[in-house]
């Protein structure tokens, strides 16, 4: 496959790699290699013309598509079992307009207005015109909100112009069309920037969407992160900030198949984790970095996220200091 390197973290793909005789199978080949295994129907007619760029920040796939040639991209279920990623994508026409339908919703989206999909469930995404999309592929595990919620989400319309929206889109738009500027210790940092962002954009949106019920989900999750640093943050304390017993509390993480205490140690791992990697906090020891995140035994810290990365934390900066 043709490819052009712009810089050592973006690769870009063009229609114009290959002979026009060829290009509607190259291209759908590119789209499933770049965005996972997708039906694709391309409009006839017009010749294909298109570009897709794909870097990562961090742990978040980013690609901007840019083509004239009417699409029409399926996940079915069939291509779910062959490859059942979690993942959950923003999509951002920066120019043009596109059409999402997935949990039996459809919506409309223009520059004014962005979706969200679940890739590890059916959808279709089509465009009948020239777009300029930018897409944003987070891991769901990523995400402190309940699978259940970001259901809930998924093919409604998203304000570009108010509430966290109004931030949100104009910022990931200039960050797809400027990747290939940032190297990879800004692309870690960028990272985590696109999480709290999309995390603040859910929280609103579910709070103003959904039953209290699950509203609250997404505020108990804000909470725990914004204290993390607290080794005294407890379920007892969680639940007494926002007013509900232990037992209303331990049974709304219950129902999301987790527990309180295992939420709490999965956000902190995951924020050492991104220290870690951060090359500004190398002259950081790894005992300073998970206590700064509330976990001040460091032979406890060091069990646990030897026991969810497979190796100990000194060996996993190590590893990611030698991939730079």
């Amino acid at each position: 496959m043709a490819v052009g390197e712009r810089s050592p973290a973006v690769t870009v793909i063009r229609s114009s790699d290959v002979d026009p005789g060829e290009r509607r199978e190259y291209w759908r080949h590119t789209i499933c290699d770049t965005l996972g295994p997708l039906d694709l129907r391309i409009g006839g007619g017009a010749p294909l013309v298109g570009e897709i760029a794909t870097a990562r920040l961090g742990p978040i796939g980013v690609a901007r598509i840019v083509t004239t040639t009417p699409h029409a991209v399926r996940r079915t279920t069939g291509l779910i079992r062959r490859d059942a990623s979690e993942t959950v994508r923003l999509v951002l026409p920066i120019a043009g307009t596109a059409r999402l339908a997935q949990d039996g919703r459809s919506t409309t989206i223009t520059p004014a207005s962005f979706t969200m999909y679940d890739f590890s469930r059916p959808y279709v995404l089509d465009y009948t015109g020239a777009v300029e999309l930018a897409v944003y592929s987070i891991p769901r595990s990523r995400l402190p909100v309940p699978a259940d919620a970001v259901r809930d989400l998924t093919a409604a319309p998203i304000s570009a112009v108010d509430g966290a929206g109004a931030l949100t889109a104009p910022l990931f738009a200039r960050l797809v069309r400027d990747i290939d500027r940032y190297d990879t210790a800004t692309a870690a940092r960028l990272s985590t920037v696109v999480l709290e962002l999309v995390t603040v954009l859910l929280g609103e949106r579910l709070e103003g969407a959904a039953p209290p019920t699950t509203a609250l989900m997404p505020r108990l999750c804000a909470f725990i992160d914004s204290h993390l640093p607290d080794p005294d943050l407890t379920p007892a304390v969680v639940a007494a900030a926002h007013h509900i017993s232990p037992r209303s509390l331990h049974r709304l993480f219950a129902a999301e198949e987790t527990t309180v205490s295992r939420w709490i140690r999965q956000r902190r791992l995951e924020r050492c984790r991104l220290d870690l990697a951060d090359p500004r906090l190398r002259r950081l020891s790894v005992s300073t970095i998970a206590a700064r995140w509330g976990m001040p035994n460091s032979a406890h810290f060091s069990r646990l996220f030897r026991a969810v990365h497979g190796m100990p934390p000194s060996v996993y900066r190590e590893m990611v200091d030698a991939a730079r």
